[in-house]
C-alpha cells in the first residue's frame, strides 16, 4: 500500500470510528517518523504549487456563481436567526450545507487582490449580486469560526477535516488547520470587501456594517477576537495574516479592536476607522494610515518605522516611546496626541497639526515640520536637531531644555513661546516671529535671527556674541546682562529696549534704533555705533572706549556725564565734542 493511500485509508477509518490493522500501522508510522523533514517540505513544495496555479484555474468563475447564489433571496436559506438555527433542525442542515459549501470553495488557499479584485467586478456589472443577504450568511459563517464550532466538532461533522480529506484523494496535500484557516480567512476577506462596497453606497451603507472584531458595546463584544484569529493563522507562518489579509483591510471597522502585539507589518488600513483602538507593542512597520481615523487610539511603544500616516486623524491618540523613524505625517491631525519620548527622526510632519501636542523628550533630529502647526504643544527636553521647521506654528509652545541647534525656523512663529534654557547653537531663525518669547539662558552661539521680530521678547542670561541679528526688531525686548559682544545689530530696531549691563562690546550696530533704550551700564566698547539712533537713550555708566560713533544721533537733553571712554571713542561727531567741550 502506498504511503499516501496509507494515510487516506487511516483517516476514512479515524472518521468511521475504525483502526488500521498493526502491521500496517506500524509501517505507516515507520514512515511516518523517517520522512518526517521531507515531509515538511514536500507539503509546501505540493501546496505552493497549487497556489501558484490557483488564478489560472476557475476558482474567480467558481466563486463568483457561489457568491451569486448564496446571497440569492428564496435559495432555500432561512433567515439567520440563532433561535431558528436551534428549534428547527430542517433548517440548521441547510446552513450546514451551506457552511460545507464555502469550505468546499474557499478552503484551498488564500485569496488573491486579484482574484477578488475580478470576483467583485463581476458581481456588481452582473446585476445577480445581493449584497445585503450574502453579507449576513458570511457573517453567521464567520461569526462561529471565530469560536471554532467547525474545527472542534466531532470527525464525522468536521467540515475543515472532510474537506482536507478531499484534497488528500486528489494528491493534494495540505494540514487540516490551513483548510480552516485558509476558509476563515478568505471569508473575513469577502466580507471585508461586502463593507467597503456597502459604505460606498447610501442605499447599504446602514444595513452593511463590518466588525471584523465583533461590535464594540454589546454583550458579544471581545475586543481581542481579530488578535486571536492573527495569533491563529501566524501558527503556521509568522506573518502569514498579515500577507494574506493585510492588503484587504483598507476601509475597514477596527473601532475599539484590541491588538496589541500584533504582527501587521505592510498592512493596508487606508481609510479605515481604528479610533480607540489598542495596538500597543504592535509591530506596523510600513504599515498605511493615510486617510484613517485612529482617533484615541494607543500605539505606546509601537513600531511605526516607515508608516504613511497621510492626512490621517491622531488627534488624543497615545504614541507615546513609539518607533515612528521615517514615518510619513504629512497634513495629520495629531493635537493632543502624546509623543512623549517618542522617536519621530527623519519624519515628514510637514503641515502636520501638532497643537497641544505632548512632544517631551521626543527625538525630531532630521523632522521635516515645515508649515506644522505646534501652538501650545509641549515640547519639552526634545531633540529638533537638524529638523526642518521652516513657516512652523510654535506660539506658546513650551521648548525648555530642547535641542534646536542647526535647525531652520525661518518665518517660524514663536508668539509667547518657552525657550528657556534651549539650545539653539546655529539655528536659522531669520525672518521669525518671537513677540514675547522667553529665550533665557538660551544657547544663540553661532545663530542667524536677522530680520526675526522679537519685541518684548526675554533674554535673561542669553549668550547672543557672535549672533547675526542684522534688521532685527528687538523693541521692549528686556536683554538687560546679555551677552551680545561682537554680534550683527546693524539696522536693528532696540528702541526702547532694556540693555541694562548688557555686554556690546565689538557689536555691529550701525544704523541701529537704540531710541529710548536703557544702556545704563551696558559695555560698548568697540561698538561700530555710526549711524545710530541713540536719542532719549539712557546711558549711565555705559562704556564707549573706543566705540565709533560716526554721525551718531542723540537728544539735546541727553545726559553723557558718567558716560566712560568718550575721550577715547573715535569720529565722535563735532557738536557732541562742543557739547561736552572735548577738544
Amino acid at each position: 500500500m502506498s504511503y499516501l493511500s496509507q494515510i487516506w485509508q487511516r483517516l476514512s477509518n479515524y472518521v468511521k470510528g475504525t483502526k488500521l490493522p498493526d502491521a500496517q500501522k506500524m509501517s505507516l508510522e515507520i514512515k511516518t517518523v523517517s520522512s518526517r523533514g521531507k515531509t515538511t517540505q514536500d507539503l509546501d513544495k505540493n501546496f505552493k504549487f497549487f497556489q501558484d496555479n490557483l488564478q489560472d484555474s476557475s476558482l474567480p468563475q467558481q466563486l463568483q456563481k457561489k457568491l451569486e447564489e448564496w446571497g440569492k433571496p428564496g435559495n432555500s436559506l432561512p433567515d439567520i436567526t440563532e433561535q431558528m438555527l436551534n428549534s428547527q433542525p430542517q433548517a440548521a442542515a441547510k446552513y450546514r450545507q451551506f457552511y460545507e459549501e464555502v469550505y468546499d470553495v474557499l478552503g484551498h488557499a488564500a485569496l488573491t487582490p486579484d482574484i477578488v479584485e475580478q470576483v467583485m467586478n463581476s458581481l456588481i456589472t452582473g446585476k445577480k449580486f445581493h449584497a445585503l443577504l450574502l453579507f449576513q450568511r458570511l457573517e453567521e459563517f464567520y461569526r462561529r469560526w471565530c469560536q471554532s464550532e467547525f474545527l472542534d466538532a466531532a470527525p464525522g461533522e468536521n467540515l475543515p477535516q472532510k474537506k482536507m480529506l478531499s484534497m488528500l484523494a486528489q494528491n493534494i496535500t495540505i494540514g487540516l488547520r490551513q483548510v480552516d484557516i485558509y476558509t476563515g480567512l478568505n471569508v473575513l476577506i469577502l466580507l471585508l470587501e461586502l463593507h467597503r462596497y456597502a459604505q460606498g453606497r447610501a442605499e447599504l451603507k446602514q444595513l452593511i456594517t463590518f466588525y471584523p472584531s465583533s461590535q464594540p458595546d454589546t454583550e458579544s463584544f471581545f475586543t481581542s477576537q481579530l488578535l486571536r484569529i492573527m495569533n491563529y493563522s501566524d501558527a503556521i507562518e509568522i506573518g502569514n495574516f498579515s500577507s494574506i489579509v493585510g492588503e484587504f483591510l483598507k476601509g475597514g471597522n477596527f473601532r475599539g479592536a484590541y491588538l496589541g502585539n500584533a504582527n501587521l507589518a505592510g498592512a493596508n488600513f487606508s481609510g479605515a476607522n481604528l479610533n480607540g483602538a489598542y495596538l500597543g507593542d504592535a509591530n506596523l512597520t510600513g504599515a498605511n494610515f493615510s486617510h484613517a481615523d485612529l482617533s484615541g487610539a494607543n500605539f505606546g511603544d509601537a513600531n511605526l518605522s516607515g508608516a504613511n500616516f497621510k492626512n490621517a486623524n491622531l488627534s488624543r491618540a497615545d504614541l507615546s516611546s513609539a518607533n515612528l523613524c521615517g514615518a510619513n505625517l504629512n497634513r495629520a491631525d495629531l493635537s493632543r496626541a502624546n509623543f512623549s519620548s517618542a522617536d519621530l527622526s527623519s519624519t515628514n510632519l510637514k503641515n502636520a497639526n501638532l497643537s497641544s501636542a505632548d512632544l517631551s523628550n521626543t527625538n525630531l533630529k532630521d523632522a521635516n515640520l515645515n508649515g506644522a502647526d505646534l501652538s501650545h504643544a509641549i515640547v519639552f527636553g526634545a531633540n529638533l536637531s537638524e529638523a526642518k521647521l521652516s513657516g512652523i506654528n510654535l506660539s506658546h509652545a513650551d521648548l525648555c531644555r530642547a535641542d534646536l541647534s542647526g535647525a531652520d525656523l525661518s518665518r517660524a512663529i514663536l508668539n509667547g513661546t518657552n525657550l528657556s534654557d534651549t539650545i539653539l547653537f546655529s539655528t536659522n531663525l531669520s525672518d521669525a516671529i518671537l513677540v514675547a518669547a522667553d529665550l533665557s539662558y538660551a544657547k544663540l552661539n553661532g545663530a542667524k535671527l536677522n530680520y526675526a521680530k522679537l519685541n518684548g521678547a526675554m533674554f535673561l542670561g542669553a549668550d547672543l556674541s557672535g549672533v547675526d541679528l542684522t534688521g532685527v526688531v528687538l523693541n521692549d525686548a528686556d536683554l538687560s546682562g546679555v551677552m551680545l559682544s561682537e554680534a550683527d545689530l546693524s539696522g536693528a530696531d532696540l528702541s526702547d529696549t532694556m540693555l541694562f549691563g548688557t555686554d556690546l562690546s565689538y557689536a555691529n550696530l550701525n544704523k541701529a534704533n537704540l531710541s529710548g533704550s536703557n544702556l545704563s551700564g551696558a559695555l560698548l566698547n568697540g561698538a561700530d555705533l555710526s549711524h545710530t539712533n541713540l536719542s532719549y537713550a539712557i546711558l549711565s555708566n555705559a562704556d564707549v572706549t573706543e566705540a565709533n560713533l560716526e554721525q551718531m544721533t542723540w537728544g539735546e537733553k541727553q545726559q553723557w556725564e558718567t558716560v566712560r571712554g568718550l575721550e577715547k571713542a573715535v569720529n565722535v561727531p563735532e557738536g557732541l565734542k562742543q557739547q561736552l567741550g572735548l577738544s
